[in-house]
C-alpha cells in the first residue's frame, strides 16, 4: 500500500524546523563544548567556550538566532519508496522556508542569482538533497548553514598515489587555511571517495551526524580521532585566541570511486552546528 502525505505537512513541518533549528543548538553539540570548557587548559580558549555556552543559553531563553548568520536552509529528504506526497515536495520545502524564515524574524541570505547578488527577500529557495530509502515514512531534516563556515570549505582530487598520507594531509591544511576564519571550534566533516560531487555531498552530509558518534566502519572512526587530534594540535583554539579545542569532532563518510581517483571534500562547520529533524 502507497502512503499518502500532504504536501501540506511538509511546508508546516519545514517552517517549525527552520525556526527551532536556528534557536536551539543540539544536545550533542551543547555536550561536546561543556566538556571542551572543562578541560580547555588556555585560559583565554576556555574564557571565548564559556561565553558560547552563554550565548546558547541565551538563545534558548528568549527563542532567538544563536547566531546573526541563520543560513542556508539545507533540506535532507529520505524519502520512502513507499510514500506518494500529494502536491510538489520542491514548492513544499520551499514555502516552508519562506513561512520559518518570516515568522522567524530569520536572517534572509539568499541572492537570486550568483553574479547579479540580488537578494530573494525570503532565503528561498532551499538546497534540497534527496535520497530514496525502503518504507513509508519521510524524514526532514533542515540544517542552515552559515557562508563563514562553507567559505572555508575545499575539495581535492588527489591521485590514487597520495595514499592516505595525502587525504590526512589535505585535511589538516583545509583547517589550518581556515584559521580563526570559520568561527572556532568547528565540526570538520569529511567526504573520500565517490565523484567530484558526491565527494562533497558526503562532506555534507557527514556534518548530520551527532558529535559524538564515530564511524560504524574501525578504520575510519580510528582515522576520525586521529585527525582530531591533529586538529586540536594547530593551536589555533576557540575564535583563534589559541588553546586544543579547534575543532569539536571530524565525522567522515566514505564510498566507491574509480581506480584512477581519489576525491576528498572537506566542509567546514563553525560551533553553531545545527540541524533539526523530523520523520513524517
Amino acid at each position: 500500500m502507497m502512503r499518502e502525505i500532504d504536501a501540506a505537512r511538509i511546508t508546516d513541518t519545514v517552517a517549525r524546523l527552520c525556526i527551532e533549528a536556528n534557536c536551539h543548538l543540539p544536545q550533542d553539540m551543547r555536550q561536546c563544548i561543556r566538556h571542551s570548557c572543562e578541560s580547555e587548559p588556555w585560559a583565554p580558549g576556555r574564557e571565548i567556550l564559556e561565553r558560547i555556552i552563554e550565548n546558547y543559553h541565551i538563545a534558548d531563553e528568549r527563542n532567538q538566532p544563536i547566531c546573526q548568520d541563520t543560513g542556508v536552509a539545507c533540506v535532507f529528504l529520505e524519502i520512502g519508496q513507499d510514500v506518494h506526497v500529494n502536491g510538489s515536495i520542491e514548492g513544499a520545502v520551499n514555502e516552508g522556508v519562506r513561512r520559518g524564515y518570516t515568522e522567524g524574524y530569520l536572517r534572509k541570505s539568499v541572492v537570486a542569482d550568483p553574479l547579479n547578488r540580488v537578494n530573494t527577500g525570503d532565503n528561498t529557495p532551499a538546497m534540497i538533497y534527496y535520497d530514496l530509502v525502503p518504507g513509508d515514512q519521510l524524514k526532514i531534516t533542515v540544517a542552515p548553514k552559515g557562508f563563514g563556515s562553507e567559505n572555508m570549505s575545499q575539495i581535492k582530487m588527489l591521485k590514487p598515489s597520495d595514499g592516505l598520507q595525502g587525504v590526512k594531509d589535505f585535511i589538516v591544511k583545509v583547517v589550518e587555511e581556515a584559521g580563526p576564519n570559520p568561527c572556532p571550534p568547528i565540526v570538520v566533516g569529511v567526504g573520500i571517495g565517490g565523484t567530484f560531487d558526491k565527494a562533497a555531498y558526503m562532506a555534507k552530509k557527514a556534518l548530520m551526524r551527532s558529535v559524538d558518534q564515530r564511524s560504524e566502519d574501525p578504520f575510519y572512526a580510528d582515522l576520525e580521532r586521529e585527525m582530531l587530534d591533529k586538529i586540536n594540535a594547530l593551536g589555533i583554539g576557540p575564535q583563534g585566541f589559541g588553546g586544543r579545542t579547534t575543532a569539536l569532532a571530524v565525522n567522515i563518510e566514505h564510498g566507491p570511486t574509480h581506480i584512477a581517483g581519489l576525491p576528498v571534500a572537506v566542509n567546514i562547520n563553525c560551533h553553531v552546528t545545527r540541524h533539526k529533524t523530523e520523520v513524517l
